[in-house]
């Protein structure tokens, strides 16, 4: 089973269904069962006219903040159907697969981190330390953070948030997660790991406590051991930082498991 690391165990993919597919599919390629469990739906906003209103005004701006793969789709598409990005914008984002959804776009010279990715990672760099008098847009789903925001502010920028996109619940059954037994649940987001936990009673918190889950970053593990989620695992960014931990966590159970048949 070399070449099928994940054999037989299941693993739910709780990402919302557009960005899920590619992670769905390598998991199948190395013999695991996925489970597609969106936790979140994201959709185009409906009133545009805000968005193109802010939009039009970006020639204005020094730079254009880009907090997720979904803004990167969202706003590059927006800012493409009234014209081009102004060339004297800066580009920034705060992780791997934002930097690489901007690259496919066209874009180079990102700002990003390369070490911590997040709000805080992109904040250390240098590139924005003195940004007294910028003006800086942070294209993002309706919500979220402020912090990055609230430091620029801090700093003497002007910040205005554009909301290109829309996050919501989908309407699920949660007993087609619980029926399905499985092995390893993959969370990306916080508000993904709150619906998670609000739509199960301590019944089912129980039926899934020995569960693996896998998630990017330290604040969404912060929050999942608040949760009580026992086999909490952080991965590095992005699908090849998640699929690595699988198969590092599969083969450790596989040990495990050997060692207790001896």
């Amino acid at each position: 089973m070399a070449n099928q690391p994940l054999h037989g165990l299941t693993i739910a993919v709780t990402r919302p269904r557009e960005q899920a597919m590619q992670m769905m599919q390598r998991i199948k390629q190395a013999g695991g069962v996925p489970l597609l469990f969106p936790l979140l739906e994201i959709t185009a906003i409906e009133d545009t006219d805000a968005l193109n209103g802010q939009i039009a005004r970006l020639g204005q701006f020094n730079l254009a903040i880009f907090i997720s793969p979904n803004a990167v789709h969202y706003g590059i598409a927006a800012i493409r159907a009234s014209g081009e990005l102004p060339q004297q914008l800066k580009i920034a984002t705060v992780g791997q697969g934002s930097a690489k959804a901007l690259r496919e776009s066209g874009i180079s010279n990102i700002i990003a981190p390369a070490e911590r990715f997040d709000s805080e990672g992109l904040l250390v760099l240098p590139e924005l330390q003195n940004v007294s008098g910028w003006r800086v847009m942070i294209f993002r789903g309706d919500g979220g953070r402020e912090l990055l925001g609230n430091t620029l502010r801090a700093r003497g920028a002007t910040v205005e948030y554009v909301s290109c996109y829309r996050r919501s619940k989908p309407q699920h059954d949660k007993s087609v997660l619980l029926a399905a037994e499985p092995d390893a649940i993959i969370v990306t987001s916080s508000e993904a790991l709150g619906y998670l936990w609000q739509m199960l009673n301590d019944n089912d918190r129980a039926a899934l406590r020995n569960t693996a889950l896998f998630v990017p970053h330290a604040r969404i593990a912060g929050l999942a051991r608040e949760q009580g989620w026992p086999q909490v695992h952080v991965t590095a960014s992005g699908d090849d930082g998640m699929f690595s931990a699988l198969i590092t966590w599969a083969g450790q159970r596989l040990k495990g498991e050997a060692g207790l048949n001896r």
